[in-house]
């Protein structure tokens, strides 16, 4: 079972139409997104709840 991995939050600004925005991602291991039972594919729109008490993000499929 690989559902267990270390991801990285990262920032990448962008400029669109002259403007310069912020774009974040959250990178999921290859173990942990290829692995028979996570939950999400490419291409899935997602829910994110965050919970700044706990420290926690959770993602859901819409």
């Amino acid at each position: 079972m690989a559902l267990k991995g270390k991801g990285k939050f990262i920032n990448r600004p962008t400029t669109t139409g002259g403007k310069k925005y912020d774009k974040y991602f959250v990178y999921i291991p290859t173990d942990v997104a290829n692995d028979s039972q996570f939950p999400f594919k490419a291409g899935d729109i997602i829910e994110i709840l965050v919970e700044p008490k706990l420290k926690r993000v959770i993602l859901r499929k819409e």
